[in-house]
């Protein structure tokens, strides 16, 4: 009798525990959560992965993308979700390393099995996500990877592999050009990153440009990451006689350590950068020097349409709360991810994938139409900005001054 009790009780735990497995859900570490396949958790909840930089370099911007994102998402399923359906942010920090990418986007697209991936935010993680995209056929849509091999390598399209924002070589062809047209610079230096993909490709593009229109770009020097001491570099700089220098950044750190030794040296010559110069920290930290600076960039951030984001965003995480290009890339990104989905009527990865290039919006940066070609914004300009400084407090601010295009 005590056996038959025992087994009894034995196969009731066995019949909780299936039942368990069956039904069950909740959060594993890491922001990682279960879920069935097709990008959808427990039938009523589409998720959206994220990857990117949140300790690290970088992680300035990981952190103002993914919160943003999760801003976005807390209104879109204030309003009623997708589909009819509430929308769940997976998010992974890959430290700012390109070799953790293919891990975690792994995990997003076999574990998690989101219906697509938003970001990273540089171009050497964005290109390392591109097999396992691949294979899972599962969108990955960057913000501010651009470049060129992120959507095309060697003439080959990466299927899986979209973006918002435009490419270096534009956006290396614009900084040269502008230089020489409408600044008349002639004779140019490159201060640039050895390690990042970023600085070398800009550098490349802005070389072309410059010297197809008859300048000379008369000295190039190297620095790495993460480096505090340029008066070397610069100090060869200034001995070359230059009338501008192209500092195409990796990493905007690097901005409030570089111009002030500019200052220091007196090297009187125009400052010429990209899209990763733009921060609030390198207003409120590179001091006057900054001033009189010219870059390309992907939106004007005079423009009046990005104050609800900002207001939103400084009520959520605070007043002091620094607002980076990222934010208003990640909102473009997200809209477009949203715009698919309707259109393909479900959060199946492929569907998704499929509509990415058929849909349009109108986004903070512009409007976002994908060629089918190459998945990059068919005809975005960009936007010419400079700086002021402004002596009562201590800070920089960047001013639009027009829409450009290469000559």
């Amino acid at each position: 009798m005590k056996v038959k009790k025992v087994l009894a009780v034995m196969l009731a735990l066995v019949m909780v525990f299936a039942l368990a497995a069956c039904g069950g859900g909740g959060s594993s570490s890491g922001g990682s959560s279960g879920g069935s396949s097709g990008g959808e958790s427990s039938g009523d909840t589409i998720k959206l992965g994220w990857l990117g930089a949140l300790t690290g370099d970088g992680a300035v911007w990981g952190t103002c993308e993914s919160q943003t994102l999760e801003m976005l998402i807390e209104q879109k399923n204030a309003e009623g979700g997708l589909l009819g359906k509430q929308i769940e942010l997976v998010k992974y920090d890959t430290q700012g390393k390109a070799d953790e990418v293919p891990n975690v986007t792994t995990r997003l697209t076999s574990q998690d099995n989101v219906s697509a991936i938003i970001g990273p935010n540089s171009s050497g993680q964005a290109i390392a996500m591109t097999p396992i995209l691949t294979s899972a056929k599962t969108a990955g849509i960057a913000t501010v990877a651009t470049g060129e091999r992120v959507t095309v390598d060697n003439g080959q399209l990466n299927e899986y592999n979209f973006r918002v924002c435009f490419i270096d070589p534009y956006q290396g062809a614009v900084v040269g050009s502008y230089a020489y047209d409408k600044l008349g610079c002639r004779k140019a230096a490159v201060l640039y990153d050895q390690g990042s993909d970023y600085s070398e490709g800009f550098k490349q593009y802005f070389k072309e440009e410059f010297e197809k229109l008859g300048g000379e770009v008369v000295i190039e020097k190297a620095y790495s990451a993460g480096d505090q001491d340029f008066r070397v570099q610069l100090t060869d700089i200034k001995n070359a006689g230059v009338d501008c220098m192209l500092m195409p950044v990796g990493s905007n750190g690097d901005i409030y350590t570089i111009v002030p030794q500019v200052a220091e040296l007196g090297l009187d010559a125009v400052l010429l950068g990209g899209d990763t110069w733009q921060s609030e920290d390198v207003n409120k930290m590179s001091g006057p020097r900054l001033a009189g600076s010219y870059v390309c960039n992907h939106y004007d951030a005079s423009d009046p349409a990005l104050k609800p984001l900002q207001d939103a965003y400084h009520e959520k995480y605070g007043a002091d709360a620094t607002i980076e290009i990222n934010a208003y890339m990640a909102n473009d990104a997200f809209l477009l991810w949203c715009a698919a989905v309707e259109a393909a009527g479900t959060a199946d990865p492929e569907a998704v994938a499929a509509q990415l290039t058929q849909v349009e919006v109108d986004g903070l940066t512009g409007h976002i139409k994908l060629s089918e070609e190459d998945h990059n914004p068919v005809g975005k300009e960009a936007s010419i900005q400079t700086y002021e400084y402004d002596e009562a407090t201590g800070t920089n601010k960047e001013v639009f001054v027009e829409k450009y295009s290469p000559l």
